[in-house]
Protein backbone atom coordinates (compact mmCIF):
# COMPACT_ATOMS: atom_id res chain seq x y z
CA UNK A 1 0.00 0.00 0.00
CA UNK A 2 1.30 3.41 -0.99
CA UNK A 3 0.28 6.60 0.84
CA UNK A 4 1.02 9.92 -0.87
CA UNK A 5 0.13 13.45 0.20
CA UNK A 6 -1.39 15.57 -2.56
CA UNK A 7 -1.71 19.33 -2.88
CA UNK A 8 -4.96 20.94 -3.93
CA UNK A 9 -5.33 24.25 -5.74
CA UNK A 10 -6.89 27.22 -3.95
CA UNK A 11 -10.33 25.64 -4.43
CA UNK A 12 -9.63 23.39 -1.48
CA UNK A 13 -12.70 24.65 0.42
CA UNK A 14 -14.94 22.87 -2.07
CA UNK A 15 -13.95 19.47 -0.68
CA UNK A 16 -15.83 18.89 2.56
CA UNK A 17 -16.87 15.75 4.47
CA UNK A 18 -19.73 13.95 2.74
CA UNK A 19 -18.56 14.24 -0.88
CA UNK A 20 -18.66 11.41 -3.42
CA UNK A 21 -16.38 10.37 -6.26
CA UNK A 22 -17.51 8.78 -9.53
CA UNK A 23 -15.17 6.91 -11.85
CA UNK A 24 -16.15 7.01 -15.54
CA UNK A 25 -13.71 4.98 -17.65
CA UNK A 26 -10.74 5.95 -15.50
CA UNK A 27 -11.70 9.61 -15.08
CA UNK A 28 -12.67 10.62 -11.55
CA UNK A 29 -15.36 13.21 -10.88
CA UNK A 30 -16.11 15.06 -7.66
CA UNK A 31 -19.70 15.57 -6.48
CA UNK A 32 -21.21 16.91 -3.28
CA UNK A 33 -19.64 20.25 -2.46
CA UNK A 34 -20.72 22.13 0.65
CA UNK A 35 -22.95 24.98 -0.53
CA UNK A 36 -24.95 25.72 -3.65
CA UNK A 37 -23.09 25.77 -6.98
CA UNK A 38 -22.41 29.16 -8.52
CA UNK A 39 -21.50 30.43 -11.97
CA UNK A 40 -18.02 28.90 -11.94
CA UNK A 41 -19.59 25.44 -12.17
CA UNK A 42 -23.42 25.43 -12.13
CA UNK A 43 -23.52 21.63 -12.28
CA UNK A 44 -21.61 21.17 -9.01
CA UNK A 45 -19.73 18.27 -10.65
CA UNK A 46 -15.97 18.63 -11.17
CA UNK A 47 -13.34 16.55 -12.89
CA UNK A 48 -10.87 15.56 -10.16
CA UNK A 49 -7.64 15.68 -12.12
CA UNK A 50 -4.65 14.30 -10.22
CA UNK A 51 -1.25 14.76 -11.85
CA UNK A 52 2.13 14.66 -10.17
CA UNK A 53 0.52 14.65 -6.72
CA UNK A 54 -1.38 17.85 -7.51
CA UNK A 55 -5.20 18.02 -7.67
CA UNK A 56 -7.17 20.31 -9.95
CA UNK A 57 -10.95 20.60 -9.98
CA UNK A 58 -12.18 21.28 -13.49
CA UNK A 59 -15.84 22.25 -14.11
CA UNK A 60 -18.07 19.98 -16.15
CA UNK A 61 -21.29 20.79 -18.00
CA UNK A 62 -24.68 19.12 -18.39
CA UNK A 63 -26.56 18.51 -21.63
CA UNK A 64 -29.60 20.67 -22.41
CA UNK A 65 -32.00 17.81 -21.69
CA UNK A 66 -30.60 17.27 -18.17
CA UNK A 67 -32.57 17.90 -14.99
CA UNK A 68 -31.33 20.01 -12.10
CA UNK A 69 -29.02 18.10 -9.73
CA UNK A 70 -28.49 19.72 -6.32
CA UNK A 71 -25.21 19.15 -4.49
CA UNK A 72 -25.87 16.21 -2.18
CA UNK A 73 -23.64 15.12 0.67
CA UNK A 74 -23.72 11.61 2.14
CA UNK A 75 -25.86 10.17 -0.69
CA UNK A 76 -25.93 6.53 -1.80
CA UNK A 77 -24.26 5.92 -5.15
CA UNK A 78 -23.55 2.89 -7.31
CA UNK A 79 -22.69 1.99 -10.87
CA UNK A 80 -25.31 0.60 -13.22
CA UNK A 81 -25.13 -0.92 -16.68
CA UNK A 82 -28.15 -0.47 -18.92
CA UNK A 83 -29.14 -2.35 -22.03
CA UNK A 84 -28.28 0.41 -24.52
CA UNK A 85 -24.76 1.30 -25.61
CA UNK A 86 -25.26 4.84 -24.25
CA UNK A 87 -26.18 3.30 -20.90
CA UNK A 88 -23.06 1.15 -20.67
CA UNK A 89 -21.71 3.06 -17.68
CA UNK A 90 -24.02 5.04 -15.44
CA UNK A 91 -24.15 6.14 -11.82
CA UNK A 92 -27.23 5.99 -9.62
CA UNK A 93 -27.52 8.70 -6.94
CA UNK A 94 -30.16 8.53 -4.21
CA UNK A 95 -30.84 10.65 -1.14
CA UNK A 96 -28.32 12.83 0.62
CA UNK A 97 -28.28 16.26 2.26
CA UNK A 98 -28.78 19.51 0.38
CA UNK A 99 -26.93 22.67 1.45
CA UNK A 100 -30.12 23.68 3.31
CA UNK A 101 -29.79 20.50 5.40
CA UNK A 102 -32.90 19.13 3.74
CA UNK A 103 -32.93 15.43 2.86
CA UNK A 104 -33.56 14.26 -0.67
CA UNK A 105 -35.76 11.31 -1.64
CA UNK A 106 -35.04 11.52 -5.37
CA UNK A 107 -33.13 9.15 -7.64
CA UNK A 108 -30.84 10.56 -10.33
CA UNK A 109 -29.04 8.76 -13.16
CA UNK A 110 -25.73 10.20 -14.35
CA UNK A 111 -24.13 9.31 -17.68
CA UNK A 112 -21.57 10.84 -20.06
CA UNK A 113 -22.90 11.95 -23.43
CA UNK A 114 -19.82 13.71 -24.78
CA UNK A 115 -16.17 13.64 -23.84
CA UNK A 116 -13.07 15.21 -25.33
CA UNK A 117 -9.66 16.17 -24.03
CA UNK A 118 -10.89 19.49 -22.61
CA UNK A 119 -14.35 18.95 -21.16
CA UNK A 120 -16.95 16.36 -20.29
CA UNK A 121 -20.69 16.69 -20.84
CA UNK A 122 -23.02 14.77 -18.52
CA UNK A 123 -26.66 13.92 -18.83
CA UNK A 124 -28.60 13.79 -15.56
CA UNK A 125 -32.14 12.44 -15.43
CA UNK A 126 -34.49 12.07 -12.50
CA UNK A 127 -36.36 8.80 -11.99
CA UNK A 128 -39.90 9.01 -10.66
CA UNK A 129 -40.85 6.16 -8.31
CA UNK A 130 -44.22 4.65 -7.46
CA UNK A 131 -45.16 2.05 -4.88
CA UNK A 132 -43.22 1.82 -1.61
CA UNK A 133 -41.12 4.92 -2.19
CA UNK A 134 -38.17 5.10 0.27
CA UNK A 135 -38.26 8.14 2.54
CA UNK A 136 -35.65 10.85 2.27
CA UNK A 137 -32.42 9.73 3.95
CA UNK A 138 -28.64 9.89 4.01
CA UNK A 139 -25.81 7.58 5.09
CA UNK A 140 -27.45 4.58 3.38
CA UNK A 141 -26.45 2.28 0.52
CA UNK A 142 -27.80 1.42 -2.90
CA UNK A 143 -26.57 -1.46 -5.05
CA UNK A 144 -27.57 -3.20 -8.26
CA UNK A 145 -28.02 -6.98 -8.44
CA UNK A 146 -28.26 -9.08 -11.61
CA UNK A 147 -30.32 -12.26 -11.77
CA UNK A 148 -31.76 -14.26 -14.66
CA UNK A 149 -30.86 -11.57 -17.19
CA UNK A 150 -32.58 -8.82 -15.21
CA UNK A 151 -31.32 -6.12 -12.87
CA UNK A 152 -32.75 -4.51 -9.75
CA UNK A 153 -31.64 -1.78 -7.36
CA UNK A 154 -31.41 -2.64 -3.65
CA UNK A 155 -31.60 0.16 -1.08
CA UNK A 156 -30.97 -0.27 2.64
CA UNK A 157 -30.28 1.67 5.83
CA UNK A 158 -29.59 5.30 6.49
CA UNK A 159 -30.86 8.09 8.71
CA UNK A 160 -33.75 10.50 8.34
CA UNK A 161 -35.25 13.35 10.29
CA UNK A 162 -37.67 12.47 13.03
CA UNK A 163 -41.38 12.63 12.10
CA UNK A 164 -42.81 16.14 12.14
CA UNK A 165 -45.04 15.22 15.07
CA UNK A 166 -41.95 14.54 17.20
CA UNK A 167 -39.81 17.47 16.08
CA UNK A 168 -39.42 20.45 18.38
CA UNK A 169 -37.73 23.80 17.93
CA UNK A 170 -34.77 22.75 20.07
CA UNK A 171 -34.36 19.42 18.27
CA UNK A 172 -35.58 20.30 14.81
CA UNK A 173 -32.63 18.66 13.06
CA UNK A 174 -32.61 15.51 15.20
CA UNK A 175 -32.24 12.35 13.14
CA UNK A 176 -33.15 8.72 13.72
CA UNK A 177 -32.33 5.38 12.11
CA UNK A 178 -34.51 4.46 9.16
CA UNK A 179 -36.50 1.28 9.57
CA UNK A 180 -34.45 -1.80 8.56
CA UNK A 181 -36.48 -2.40 5.41
CA UNK A 182 -34.97 -3.56 2.14
CA UNK A 183 -36.26 -1.75 -0.96
CA UNK A 184 -36.13 -3.21 -4.45
CA UNK A 185 -36.16 -0.51 -7.12
CA UNK A 186 -36.88 -1.23 -10.78
CA UNK A 187 -35.06 1.53 -12.65
CA UNK A 188 -36.76 0.70 -15.95
CA UNK A 189 -40.38 1.01 -14.76
CA UNK A 190 -39.83 3.16 -11.67
CA UNK A 191 -41.42 0.72 -9.22
CA UNK A 192 -40.26 0.35 -5.60
CA UNK A 193 -41.19 -2.47 -3.23
CA UNK A 194 -40.39 -2.75 0.47
CA UNK A 195 -39.42 -6.03 2.16
CA UNK A 196 -39.27 -6.77 5.89
CA UNK A 197 -36.66 -9.40 6.69
CA UNK A 198 -36.68 -10.90 10.22
CA UNK A 199 -32.87 -11.10 10.32
CA UNK A 200 -32.61 -7.30 10.09
CA UNK A 201 -33.77 -5.99 13.45
CA UNK A 202 -32.01 -2.64 13.85
CA UNK A 203 -31.52 0.27 11.53
CA UNK A 204 -27.96 0.82 10.29
CA UNK A 205 -26.21 3.72 8.65
CA UNK A 206 -22.73 4.36 7.25
CA UNK A 207 -22.20 0.66 6.66
CA UNK A 208 -20.21 -1.08 3.94
CA UNK A 209 -22.05 -2.83 1.11
CA UNK A 210 -20.62 -5.06 -1.60
CA UNK A 211 -22.65 -6.39 -4.53
CA UNK A 212 -21.75 -9.29 -6.78
CA UNK A 213 -24.21 -10.90 -9.20
CA UNK A 214 -27.43 -11.55 -7.22
CA UNK A 215 -25.91 -11.09 -3.74
CA UNK A 216 -25.22 -8.12 -1.48
CA UNK A 217 -23.09 -8.22 1.65
CA UNK A 218 -23.81 -5.70 4.43
CA UNK A 219 -20.90 -5.16 6.80
CA UNK A 220 -20.64 -3.10 10.00
CA UNK A 221 -22.50 0.18 10.33
CA UNK A 222 -23.68 2.39 13.16
CA UNK A 223 -26.95 1.98 15.07
CA UNK A 224 -27.96 5.42 16.27
CA UNK A 225 -30.71 4.10 18.55
CA UNK A 226 -28.26 1.91 20.50
CA UNK A 227 -25.14 3.97 19.77
CA UNK A 228 -23.18 0.86 18.86
CA UNK A 229 -21.22 -0.41 15.87
CA UNK A 230 -22.18 -4.09 15.82
CA UNK A 231 -19.86 -6.57 14.14
CA UNK A 232 -22.62 -7.62 11.74
CA UNK A 233 -22.27 -9.41 8.44
CA UNK A 234 -25.42 -9.99 6.40
CA UNK A 235 -25.87 -11.67 3.04
CA UNK A 236 -28.93 -10.56 1.08
CA UNK A 237 -29.76 -12.63 -1.99
CA UNK A 238 -32.25 -11.48 -4.62
CA UNK A 239 -33.82 -13.86 -7.13
CA UNK A 240 -35.60 -12.30 -10.12
CA UNK A 241 -37.84 -14.90 -11.75
CA UNK A 242 -40.71 -14.06 -14.12
CA UNK A 243 -43.05 -13.46 -11.18
CA UNK A 244 -42.43 -11.65 -7.95
CA UNK A 245 -38.82 -11.27 -6.73
CA UNK A 246 -37.62 -13.45 -3.86
CA UNK A 247 -35.48 -11.78 -1.19
CA UNK A 248 -33.80 -13.63 1.68
CA UNK A 249 -31.22 -12.66 4.28
CA UNK A 250 -28.62 -14.75 6.10
CA UNK A 251 -26.58 -13.74 9.14
CA UNK A 252 -22.95 -14.76 8.64
CA UNK A 253 -20.13 -15.00 11.20
CA UNK A 254 -16.85 -13.16 10.97
CA UNK A 255 -18.04 -9.56 10.75
CA UNK A 256 -16.11 -6.52 11.95
CA UNK A 257 -17.12 -3.48 13.96
CA UNK A 258 -16.68 -0.43 11.72
CA UNK A 259 -18.64 2.53 10.41
CA UNK A 260 -17.91 5.06 7.68
CA UNK A 261 -15.27 2.85 6.09
CA UNK A 262 -14.24 3.24 2.45
CA UNK A 263 -14.26 0.26 0.11
CA UNK A 264 -12.14 -0.05 -3.01
CA UNK A 265 -11.72 -2.96 -5.41
CA UNK A 266 -8.26 -4.27 -6.16
CA UNK A 267 -9.06 -7.18 -8.47
CA UNK A 268 -12.04 -9.21 -9.68
CA UNK A 269 -12.84 -10.90 -6.38
CA UNK A 270 -10.89 -8.82 -3.88
CA UNK A 271 -11.70 -5.61 -2.01
CA UNK A 272 -9.94 -3.49 0.60
CA UNK A 273 -11.61 -1.70 3.52
CA UNK A 274 -9.86 1.53 4.58
CA UNK A 275 -10.58 4.01 7.35
CA UNK A 276 -13.74 4.41 9.35
CA UNK A 277 -14.41 4.40 13.08
CA UNK A 278 -14.55 1.63 15.65
CA UNK A 279 -15.75 3.91 18.48
CA UNK A 280 -17.37 7.34 18.63
CA UNK A 281 -14.07 9.25 18.73
CA UNK A 282 -11.65 6.53 17.75
CA UNK A 283 -10.57 5.97 14.18
CA UNK A 284 -10.04 2.46 12.87
CA UNK A 285 -6.46 2.36 11.66
CA UNK A 286 -6.55 -1.31 10.59
CA UNK A 287 -7.22 -2.25 6.95
CA UNK A 288 -8.91 -5.44 5.82
CA UNK A 289 -9.00 -7.53 2.66
CA UNK A 290 -12.35 -9.00 1.61
CA UNK A 291 -12.31 -11.95 -0.76
CA UNK A 292 -15.40 -13.22 -2.59
CA UNK A 293 -14.95 -16.67 -4.05
CA UNK A 294 -17.40 -19.52 -4.67
CA UNK A 295 -20.27 -17.61 -3.04
CA UNK A 296 -18.22 -17.25 0.13
CA UNK A 297 -16.84 -14.18 1.85
CA UNK A 298 -13.57 -14.05 3.77
CA UNK A 299 -12.35 -11.04 5.78
CA UNK A 300 -8.76 -10.82 6.97
CA UNK A 301 -6.41 -8.13 8.20
CA UNK A 302 -3.71 -6.80 5.92
CA UNK A 303 -0.57 -4.77 6.31
CA UNK A 304 -1.32 -1.35 7.73
CA UNK A 305 -0.20 1.64 5.67
CA UNK A 306 2.54 3.85 7.04
CA UNK A 307 0.16 6.48 8.38
CA UNK A 308 1.63 9.95 8.86
CA UNK A 309 1.61 11.56 12.34
CA UNK A 310 -1.05 14.03 11.15
CA UNK A 311 -3.36 11.17 10.20
CA UNK A 312 -2.71 9.29 13.41
CA UNK A 313 -3.51 12.26 15.64
CA UNK A 314 -6.48 13.69 13.74
CA UNK A 315 -9.87 13.18 15.37
CA UNK A 316 -11.77 12.64 12.13
CA UNK A 317 -11.01 11.60 8.60
CA UNK A 318 -13.11 11.24 5.50
CA UNK A 319 -12.80 10.29 1.87
CA UNK A 320 -14.13 8.26 -1.04
CA UNK A 321 -13.21 5.55 -3.50
CA UNK A 322 -11.45 6.80 -6.64
CA UNK A 323 -11.67 3.41 -8.33
CA UNK A 324 -8.87 1.17 -9.53
CA UNK A 325 -7.84 0.34 -5.98
CA UNK A 326 -7.19 3.95 -4.91
CA UNK A 327 -8.73 5.91 -2.04
CA UNK A 328 -8.88 9.69 -1.61
CA UNK A 329 -8.52 10.69 2.07
CA UNK A 330 -8.86 13.99 3.92
CA UNK A 331 -8.10 15.15 7.45
CA UNK A 332 -8.61 18.55 9.17
CA UNK A 333 -5.76 21.05 9.01
CA UNK A 334 -3.67 22.02 12.01
CA UNK A 335 -5.41 24.99 13.60
CA UNK A 336 -2.35 25.71 15.76
CA UNK A 337 -0.48 27.13 12.80
CA UNK A 338 -0.79 30.81 11.89
CA UNK A 339 -1.60 29.90 8.30
CA UNK A 340 -3.06 26.45 7.81
CA UNK A 341 -5.19 24.64 5.27
CA UNK A 342 -8.73 23.67 6.17
CA UNK A 343 -7.96 20.07 5.17
CA UNK A 344 -4.99 17.97 4.09
CA UNK A 345 -5.49 15.30 1.45
CA UNK A 346 -3.84 12.00 0.58
CA UNK A 347 -4.17 9.23 -1.96
CA UNK A 348 -3.80 5.66 -0.76
CA UNK A 349 -3.07 3.13 -3.49
CA UNK A 350 -4.11 -0.36 -2.44
CA UNK A 351 -3.58 -2.12 -5.78
CA UNK A 352 -0.86 -2.54 -8.34
CA UNK A 353 -0.71 -0.18 -11.32
CA UNK A 354 -2.12 -2.80 -13.70
CA UNK A 355 -5.55 -2.81 -12.05
CA UNK A 356 -8.09 -3.67 -14.70
CA UNK A 357 -10.93 -1.19 -15.19
CA UNK A 358 -13.38 -4.08 -15.52
CA UNK A 359 -12.76 -4.90 -11.88
CA UNK A 360 -15.02 -2.02 -10.85
CA UNK A 361 -18.01 -3.92 -12.20
CA UNK A 362 -18.83 -5.35 -8.79
CA UNK A 363 -17.98 -2.34 -6.64
CA UNK A 364 -21.06 -0.47 -5.63
CA UNK A 365 -22.32 1.89 -2.98
CA UNK A 366 -20.36 2.88 0.05
CA UNK A 367 -20.81 6.11 1.93
CA UNK A 368 -17.68 8.22 2.15
CA UNK A 369 -17.75 9.08 5.83
CA UNK A 370 -19.94 9.27 8.86
CA UNK A 371 -21.69 12.60 9.27
CA UNK A 372 -19.63 14.54 11.83
CA UNK A 373 -22.43 17.05 12.35
CA UNK A 374 -23.72 15.52 15.57
CA UNK A 375 -20.42 15.57 17.45
CA UNK A 376 -17.83 17.82 15.79
CA UNK A 377 -17.67 21.50 14.86
CA UNK A 378 -16.79 20.82 11.23
CA UNK A 379 -20.43 20.46 10.21
CA UNK A 380 -22.14 23.81 10.82
CA UNK A 381 -24.93 25.93 9.43
CA UNK A 382 -22.65 28.26 7.48
CA UNK A 383 -22.66 26.76 4.01
CA UNK A 384 -19.69 27.50 1.79
CA UNK A 385 -20.60 29.62 -1.22
CA UNK A 386 -18.54 30.72 -4.20
CA UNK A 387 -19.07 32.46 -7.50
CA UNK A 388 -16.98 33.36 -10.53
CA UNK A 389 -17.32 33.42 -14.26
CA UNK A 390 -16.85 30.04 -15.86
CA UNK A 391 -13.44 29.65 -17.43
CA UNK A 392 -13.14 28.76 -21.06
CA UNK A 393 -12.70 25.10 -21.85
CA UNK A 394 -11.06 25.83 -25.16
CA UNK A 395 -7.95 27.51 -23.81
CA UNK A 396 -4.86 26.20 -22.20
CA UNK A 397 -5.18 23.53 -19.54
CA UNK A 398 -4.21 26.03 -16.87
CA UNK A 399 -7.32 28.13 -17.53
CA UNK A 400 -10.08 25.54 -17.24
CA UNK A 401 -9.49 25.02 -13.53
CA UNK A 402 -11.68 26.62 -10.90
CA UNK A 403 -9.81 29.48 -9.23
CA UNK A 404 -11.16 30.84 -5.97
CA UNK A 405 -9.11 34.05 -6.35
CA UNK A 406 -11.19 34.93 -9.40
CA UNK A 407 -14.38 35.01 -7.34
CA UNK A 408 -16.38 38.21 -7.17
CA UNK A 409 -18.47 39.28 -4.22
CA UNK A 410 -21.90 37.90 -4.95
CA UNK A 411 -23.47 40.39 -2.54
CA UNK A 412 -22.43 43.21 -4.88
CA UNK A 413 -23.70 41.66 -8.09
CA UNK A 414 -27.33 42.19 -7.11
CA UNK A 415 -28.77 38.69 -6.97
CA UNK A 416 -28.94 38.54 -3.18
CA UNK A 417 -30.21 42.04 -2.47
CA UNK A 418 -33.29 42.84 -0.41
CA UNK A 419 -35.43 43.84 -3.35
CA UNK A 420 -38.55 44.88 -1.40
CA UNK A 421 -39.97 45.05 2.10
CA UNK A 422 -41.30 41.48 1.84
CA UNK A 423 -38.20 39.97 0.19
CA UNK A 424 -37.22 36.59 1.68
CA UNK A 425 -34.52 35.50 -0.80
CA UNK A 426 -31.41 34.48 1.13
CA UNK A 427 -28.16 33.19 -0.37
CA UNK A 428 -27.90 30.41 2.23
CA UNK A 429 -31.45 29.08 1.96
CA UNK A 430 -32.51 29.85 -1.62
CA UNK A 431 -33.57 26.97 -3.87
CA UNK A 432 -34.68 27.19 -7.53
CA UNK A 433 -38.35 28.16 -7.91
CA UNK A 434 -38.75 28.55 -11.67
CA UNK A 435 -37.69 25.91 -14.18
CA UNK A 436 -35.42 28.51 -15.81
CA UNK A 437 -33.42 29.01 -12.60
CA UNK A 438 -30.25 27.04 -11.92
CA UNK A 439 -27.81 28.72 -9.54
CA UNK A 440 -29.30 32.16 -8.91
CA UNK A 441 -32.77 33.66 -8.55
CA UNK A 442 -34.58 35.07 -11.56
CA UNK A 443 -34.77 38.87 -11.51
CA UNK A 444 -36.71 41.45 -13.49
CA UNK A 445 -36.07 45.16 -14.00
CA UNK A 446 -38.51 47.72 -12.60
CA UNK A 447 -38.60 50.85 -14.77
CA UNK A 448 -39.69 53.24 -12.02
CA UNK A 449 -37.44 56.29 -11.64
CA UNK A 450 -33.81 55.35 -12.17
CA UNK A 451 -34.83 51.70 -12.24
CA UNK A 452 -33.95 48.80 -9.97
CA UNK A 453 -33.96 45.00 -9.96
CA UNK A 454 -36.42 42.80 -8.06
CA UNK A 455 -36.76 39.04 -7.61
CA UNK A 456 -39.46 37.55 -9.79
CA UNK A 457 -40.49 35.19 -6.98
CA UNK A 458 -41.00 38.11 -4.57
CA UNK A 459 -43.29 39.75 -7.13
CA UNK A 460 -45.42 36.56 -7.31
CA UNK A 461 -44.92 36.38 -11.06
CA UNK A 462 -46.15 33.29 -12.83
CA UNK A 463 -43.49 31.54 -14.89
CA UNK A 464 -45.39 32.19 -18.12
CA UNK A 465 -45.60 35.90 -17.29
CA UNK A 466 -41.90 36.02 -16.42
CA UNK A 467 -40.92 34.42 -19.72
CA UNK A 468 -43.24 36.78 -21.63
CA UNK A 469 -41.77 39.86 -19.96
CA UNK A 470 -38.21 38.63 -20.49
CA UNK A 471 -38.80 38.00 -24.18
CA UNK A 472 -40.63 41.27 -24.90
CA UNK A 473 -39.72 44.94 -24.68
CA UNK A 474 -42.56 46.06 -22.42
CA UNK A 475 -41.72 48.03 -19.32
CA UNK A 476 -42.36 46.36 -15.99
CA UNK A 477 -43.15 47.97 -12.64
CA UNK A 478 -42.77 46.14 -9.34
CA UNK A 479 -45.59 45.72 -6.84
CA UNK A 480 -44.51 48.78 -4.85
CA UNK A 481 -44.39 51.12 -7.85
CA UNK A 482 -47.09 49.83 -10.16
CA UNK A 483 -49.77 52.18 -8.73
CA UNK A 484 -47.44 55.18 -9.04
CA UNK A 485 -46.67 54.20 -12.62
CA UNK A 486 -50.36 53.96 -13.44
CA UNK A 487 -50.98 57.43 -12.02
CA UNK A 488 -48.12 58.91 -14.03
CA UNK A 489 -48.91 57.17 -17.29
CA UNK A 490 -52.70 57.69 -17.19
CA UNK A 491 -53.45 61.41 -17.87
CA UNK A 492 -56.43 63.05 -16.22
CA UNK A 493 -59.45 63.65 -18.41
CA UNK A 494 -59.55 67.21 -19.67
CA UNK A 495 -62.70 68.74 -21.15
CA UNK A 496 -62.22 70.10 -24.70
CA UNK A 497 -62.06 73.88 -25.09
CA UNK A 498 -65.19 75.56 -26.49
CA UNK A 499 -64.43 77.59 -29.62
CA UNK A 500 -66.94 80.27 -30.62
CA UNK A 501 -68.28 79.80 -34.15
CA UNK A 502 -66.74 82.11 -36.67
CA UNK A 503 -69.39 84.09 -38.54
CA UNK A 504 -68.70 84.23 -42.17
CA UNK A 505 -69.43 87.28 -44.17
CA UNK A 506 -70.67 86.36 -47.55
CA UNK A 507 -71.02 88.61 -50.55
CA UNK A 508 -74.60 88.82 -51.63
CA UNK A 509 -75.26 86.65 -54.57
CA UNK A 510 -72.07 84.76 -53.99
CA UNK A 511 -71.64 81.44 -52.22
CA UNK A 512 -68.03 82.10 -51.45
CA UNK A 513 -66.70 82.73 -47.97
CA UNK A 514 -64.99 86.11 -47.55
CA UNK A 515 -61.57 86.01 -46.03
CA UNK A 516 -60.55 88.61 -43.39
CA UNK A 517 -58.40 90.43 -45.94
CA UNK A 518 -61.28 90.71 -48.38
CA UNK A 519 -63.62 91.91 -45.63
CA UNK A 520 -61.20 94.72 -44.68
CA UNK A 521 -60.90 95.76 -48.34
CA UNK A 522 -64.68 95.93 -48.82
CA UNK A 523 -65.14 98.05 -45.65
CA UNK A 524 -62.64 100.65 -46.92
CA UNK A 525 -64.27 100.58 -50.38
CA UNK A 526 -67.82 101.32 -49.19
CA UNK A 527 -66.83 103.87 -46.58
Amino acid sequence: MSLQMVTVSNNIALIQPGFSLMNFDGQVFFFGQKGWPKRSCPTGVFHLDVKHNHVKLKPTIFSKDSCYLPPLRYPATCTFKGNLESEKHQYIIHGGKTPNNELSDKIYVMSIVCKNNKRVTFRCTEKDLVGDVPEARYGHSINVVYSRGKSMGVLFGGRSYMPSTHRTTEKWNSVADCLPHVFLVDFEFGCATSYILPELQDGLSFHVSIAKNDTIYILGGHSLANNIRPANLYRIRVDLPLGSPAVNCTVLPGGISVSSAILTQTNKDEFVIVGGYQLENQKRMICNIISLEDNKIEIREMETPDWTPDIKHSKIWFGSNMGNGTVFLGIPGDNKQVVSEAFYFYTLKCAEDDTNEEQTTFTNSQTSTEDPGDSTPFEDSEEFCFSAEANSFDGDDEFDTYNEDDEEDESETGYWITCCSTCDVDINTWVPFYSTELNKPAMIYCSHGDGHWVHAQCMDLAERTLIHLSAGSNKYYCNEHVEIARALHTPQRVLPLKKPPMKSLRKKGSGKILTPAKKSFLRRLFD
